[in-house]
């Protein structure tokens, strides 16, 4: 049995994030298993290969949800990335923290020391941003911040027809104010993706006291009595014990965290015998509370060879794209797709965003799964602060099974209203003067035009933003699976740090906040050491 003082389980944003920063300690033992490989391809530090990582079970999960009872049955599509950097490497790299008040509203919630004030110097800790220092960007940090290098001339026209739509210019989402239209920052580096793994892990990976495990599948985590005391793993087919005289740490995601805690005898005690599983903690909270962002898209065709799509002349120009990326790291491949976007309020006399647009440089149906001939461009809108809430359950006791993940979209009446208005947002802003200067055709929308209809388009076609969390909320209350420092209540020496650990959903993308929740659990562990 190989022994260490501290194993992670999960190497993606946070584990990466927490395995280099306990590393730092030469006296600690530190092991990362990872049950993909390594992110060593070009089809994840190019930025366009996201456009073939995200639709395939390349280095994916591709996990899907069971039917959806409010979206006429359907099985939504959930990528998780399947690498070391887990979905930072195959994400669409926006930088984006969430909105002050999220914080506040955890700390409100009886997560003591996560408010705002609390987390800002862990976001200012891994930050190297590429405009400077200020109060809201930190500079030196692992994670690295840059503005896009070859902005799409579409996605300055999308902010100026946000403009013209009445909505205000914000050239920093993560700054004084979150709410208007903008380029949104992206976590690369010399045009390259700068993962969490390219971040965090790639400069430590000679430290003598840090073991990384890549194509290791983690089956269950091992206890005596009620402590946790090492994490069964299976590898190239062998099934293997690693020993952690300290404390083991789950950081899988919030669809595997849950899974692993289940499997491992923590969960709801009852589906837990049912499967056949030993019952160490019986805790109703492990998979419940699952939240994420509905999220529907606009797509309309336009016969622009300047935007990505489909045709003889846009391969043609990829061709030529290919050779500049390889000179220069600068052209279209340097995209991030999500170009611009924005944060709106819908409705007058609210504190705060509650939707979010992602502005897309080509037609994105099924997340890329199905392709149109021609050129297009696409709008997302997602409800940032979903009323919804799911569940991962268990499949089986076996943790290589997927789990049953169930987001229960638009279950409650409110987030479909929302979405409602955030298509006639959205139509509103394609519609403004800097893009409708452009002859365009709206895939199957072009004759939607009331509520109802409208809420028939968005049932039938709404999907996640891939901004799942929540399943292992922390808090002070007796329900919460965790404490405010992360340890598995009702046992010792375990600990969940990834997106799982959030009471609330952040209004905003998650990779950012990910590595911020692996930065404090890293604090929080040596501070105990």
């Amino acid at each position: 049995m190989a022994q260490f003082d501290c194993v992670v389980v999960g190497g993606g944003s946070a584990g990466c994030a927490l395995a280099a920063r306990l590393s730092e300690d030469p006296s600690l033992r530190v092991c990362l298993v990872e049950a993909g490989p390594p992110d060593d391809s070009a089809l994840v530090s190019t930025p366009v290969g996201a456009a073939l990582l995200v639709p395939t079970r390349i280095r994916n999960w591709a996990f899907e949800t069971v039917p959806q009872e409010a979206m006429y049955q359907r099985r939504c599509y959930q990528p998780r990335g399947r690498m070391l950097g887990g979905s930072s490497s195959l994400n669409a790299m926006i930088y984006m923290r969430g909105h002050p008040s999220d914080y506040d509203d955890w700390a409100a919630a009886g997560a003591t020391g996560w408010g705002w004030c609390d987390v800002l110097p862990h976001f200012l800790r891994a930050e190297n941003n590429e405009r400077g220092a200020s109060d809201f960007h930190g500079v030196g940090g692992p994670l690295n911040v840059a503005d896009l290098r070859s902005p799409n001339p579409f996605a300055r026209l999308f902010v100026e027809a946000g403009k013209q739509a009445g909505l205000p210019p914000n050239e920093d989402f993560n700054g004084a104010q979150q709410e208007g239209v903008g380029l949104y920052q992206v976590t690369q580096k010399g045009g390259e993706r700068w993962s969490a793994a390219r971040a965090y892990l790639r400069p430590v990976m000679g430290r003598p006291n840090l073991a990384v495990y890549t194509r290791a599948h983690a089956l269950r985590v091992l206890f005596e009595g009620r402590r946790a005391t090492g994490v069964e793993i299976v590898r190239a087919g062998r099934r293997e014990t690693l020993g952690a005289a300290r404390e083991v740490v789950l950081a899988a995601g919030a669809f595997q965290s849950p899974q692993l805690l289940m499997c491992s005898g923590i969960g709801p005690g009852e589906q837990l015998r049912a499967l056949g599983l030993e019952v160490v903690h019986d805790a109703p909270g492990v998979g419940a509370n699952l939240q994420d962002h509905p999220d529907y898209i606009i797509n309309r065709k336009i016969g622009s060879s300047e935007l990505l799509g489909v045709s003889l002349g846009g391969g043609l120009r990829l061709a030529k794209e290919i050779w500049r990326y390889v000179r220069e790291r600068r052209g279209m491949l340097t995209s991030n797709f999500a170009e611009a976007g924005g944060f709106v309020k819908s409705e007058l006399g609210l504190e705060r965003p509650d939707l979010q647009l992602h502005f897309v440089i080509g037609m994105v149906d099924n997340h890329n799964r199905t392709l149109h001939l021609g050129h297009g461009l696409s709008c997302h809108v997602c409800v940032l602060r979903p009323k919804s809430r799911g569940t991962v359950r268990l499949a089986s006791g076996d943790a290589r099974d997927a789990p049953l993940i169930d987001p229960r979209f638009l279950a409650e009446p409110g987030d479909l209203a929302a979405l409602v208005r955030g298509f006639k947002l959205v139509r509103r802003i394609l519609d403004a003067p800097a893009l409708a200067a452009f002859a365009s055709t709206e895939l199957y929308t072009a004759r939607v035009h009331d509520d109802a209809e409208i809420e028939r388009a968005i049932r039938a076609r709404t999907d996640t933003v891939y901004h799942v969390a929540g399943t292992c909320r922390m808090g002070g209350d007796a329900g919460a699976v965790l404490d405010p420092e992360l340890r598995v209540r009702g046992v010792e020496g375990l600990r969940v740090a990834d997106c799982s650990v959030m009471p609330s959903l952040i209004g905003g993308n998650t990779n950012a906040p990910a590595i911020m929740i692996g930065e404090r659990a890293a604090e929080f562990m040596r501070r105990a050491a």
